[in-house]
C-alpha cells in the first residue's frame, strides 16, 4: 500500500494534465474556501444595519496588514515547497525533510514578530493606510483581535504547501475547508446574535484558522504523510534558510507589493474621493480575489508537477505543464472580464446594496478590470520561474508590475487631466499589459528555450 501511494505521487508518470488537475482542482477549491475567511467577513459586515459602508471601509483598511502576514507565509511556505518537491523528485528524502522543518521554524519566528510589531504600531499604520476619524474604530476593533491568530494563519497557510507538494491535494483542500465552513457558521453568530460587530468577524476568523492549523500539524506529523514534519529537522540551517528565502521572495514581494498598492490606493482614494471610494476599493479587492482563484489554483497546482519533473530531468513534461497553465489562464480571465464588463452589479451587490456605492462602483469596476486576461501572462510566467527555482527572475517581475508600474501610476494619474479617482483604477490594467507581457516574453526567451536545449541534449 505504501508503494502504491508513493507511485501515485510520482509526477513523472501518467498524463501531465491529469497530474496537474489532481492537485489544481482541490487547490482551487481550497483557495476559494480560503478567500471566504475574509470575504465572508466583508459580506456580513457590509450588511450591518446603519453602519455598513463605514464598517466595510474599516475592514478594507486592515487588508494591507493581512496581506503582509500572508506575504511572510508565502515567503517560507511557497519558498520551501518547490525546493521540497525538487529534492523529492531527485529521491533526496532527508533533504526534503530538512527543507520542510526549516520552513516551519521560520514561519513560527516571523509570525511572533509580525503579531507584536503590527499590534504596537496599529494606530499609525491604519491612519497611514487611509483611515478617517469615522472608520478608524472599526479597523482597530477588527485588527486588534485578528493579530492574536497570526501564528495560526502562518501555520495553516504556509505549511499547507507541503501537504500539496506531496500530492495530497484533497487533504490540502480540507485544511481550509474545515476552517472556512466554521468561519461561515460563526460569523453571523458572533456579529448579529451576540452583537459583536466587526470584533465578532475577527474572532470567528482566528478560531477557524486555529482549527485549520491543528489539522495541518496533525497530518504532517501523522502516518499518511510521505515525508513527516519532525523536530530533528527544525534546527535552522543557514544554507537552507537562504535557499528557501531566495525562492520565496517572488511570492513575498508579490504579496508585499500588493499590500503597498492597497495602502497607496486607499490613501489616494481617501484624498480624492473620501471613505466611499475606499469602500469601493474594498469591494474591488474582494472581487479580484475571487476572480483570480482558478488561475492561481491552476498555477499553484502546476508548480509541484513542474518542480518534480525538472528534478527528474523530464523537461518535455515541464513544457507541457507551462503550456496548459498558460492556455487555461488566458481563456478563463477573458471570460471573467466579459462577465464583469456586462454584469458589474452582480459582483458588487453581495458586499453592499447602498445606491451610492453601486452608482460609483460600476464605472470603477469597468476601469480596474479592463483587459484582466493580460494578467494571466504574469501568473504563467511567474509560476514557471518559481517552480524551476529561478528566484531572481521571479522577484524582478513581481517588483516590476506592482512597485515600478502600479504605485507610481496610482500616485501620478489622478492629477493628470483631472482624472481623480479614475486614475487610481486605471493603474491596474496598464500594469497588466506592460508587466504581464514582459514577464511571459522573458520566460519564453529564457526558461522555455533552455528546456528545449536540455531536452535535445
Amino acid at each position: 500500500m505504501k508503494h502504491f501511494t508513493n507511485k501515485e505521487k510520482d509526477f513523472s508518470q501518467g498524463s501531465v494534465a491529469a497530474n496537474i488537475l489532481r492537485l489544481a482542482v482541490p487547490m482551487t477549491l481550497a483557495q476559494l474556501i480560503n478567500v471566504l475567511y475574509n470575504v465572508v467577513d466583508r459580506i456580513y459586515i457590509g450588511h450591518i444595519p446603519n453602519s455598513s459602508t463605514d464598517a466595510l471601509t474599516g475592514i478594507g483598511l486592515t487588508l494591507p496588514i493581512i496581506t503582509i502576514i500572508t506575504a511572510f507565509a508565502n515567503l517560507f511556505g511557497m519558498g520551501g515547497a518547490p525546493l521540497f518537491s525538487i529534492a523529492r523528485g531527485a529521491g533526496e528524502s532527508e533533504k526534503s525533510g530538512k527543507i520542510m522543518g526549516n520552513s516551519f521554524s521560520m514561519l513560527l519566528i516571523s509570525g511572533i514578530f509580525l503579531s507584536a510589531a503590527c499590534y504596537i504600531f496599529r494606530e499609525p499604520l491604519l491612519y497611514l493606510f487611509g483611515a478617517s476619524r469615522i472608520t478608524y474604530p472599526y479597523a482597530n476593533a477588527y485588527i486588534t483581535l485578528y493579530l492574536l491568530g497570526t501564528l495560526f494563519v502562518m501555520i495553516s497557510l504556509g505549511m499547507n504547501n507541503f501537504i500539496n507538494a506531496q500530492g495530497f491535494g484533497i487533504t490540502g483542500m480540507l485544511t481550509v475547508s474545515i476552517g472556512a465552513v466554521l468561519n461561515l457558521l460563526l460569523d453571523p453568530l458572533f456579529i448579529f446574535v451576540f452583537h459583536m460587530g466587526v470584533r465578532g468577524a475577527a474572532l470567528a476568523t482566528i478560531l477557524s484558522q486555529c482549527v485549520s492549523a491543528l489539522w495541518v500539524l496533525r497530518f504532517l506529523t501523522g502516518p499518511k504523510a510521505l515525508i513527516k514534519l519532525s523536530f530533528k529537522h527544525m534546527a535552522l540551517s543557514l544554507s537552507y534558510v537562504k535557499e528557501i528565502t531566495a525562492l520565496g521572495l517572488s511570492g513575498f514581494v508579490m504579496s508585499v507589493t500588493n499590500g503597498s498598492v492597497q495602502i497607496i490606493c486607499n490613501a489616494t482614494l481617501q484624498h480624492y474621493g473620501g471613505d466611499l471610494y475606499v469602500g469601493i476599493m474594498t469591494v474591488i479587492n474582494s472581487v479580484r480575489e475571487i476572480v483570480t482563484i482558478p488561475v492561481t489554483g491552476l498555477s499553484n497546482g502546476a508548480q509541484p508537477v513542474m518542480s518534480f519533473n525538472y528534478g527528474a530531468k523530464k523537461y518535455g513534461r515541464v513544457k507541457a505543464a507551462i503550456k496548459l497553465t498558460t492556455i487555461f489562464s488566458i481563456i478563463f480571465t477573458f471570460v471573467m472580464w466579459a462577465l464583469i464588463f456586462f454584469f458589474p452589479r452582480i459582483f458588487i451587490r453581495p458586499f453592499s446594496s447602498e445606491p451610492e456605492l453601486l452608482k460609483a462602483g460600476v464605472p470603477a469596476m469597468h476601469l480596474y478590470f479592463f483587459g484582466i486576461f493580460l494578467m494571466a501572462l504574469q501568473f504563467s510566467g511567474q509560476s514557471a520561474f518559481v517552480a524551476l527555482g529561478k528566484s531572481k527572475q521571479a522577484v524582478f517581475f513581481s517588483l516590476l508590475r506592482k512597485a515600478v508600474i502600479v504605485i507610481p501610476l496610482t500616485l501620478c494619474l489622478p492629477a493628470v487631466g483631472g482624472l481623480g479617482t479614475a486614475g487610481v483604477f486605471l493603474a491596474e490594467p496598464i500594469s497588466n499589459f506592460i508587466g504581464g507581457t514582459a514577464c511571459f516574453t522573458t520566460m519564453l526567451l529564457t526558461v522555455w528555450r533552455r528546456l528545449d536545449d536540455k531536452k535535445a541534449a
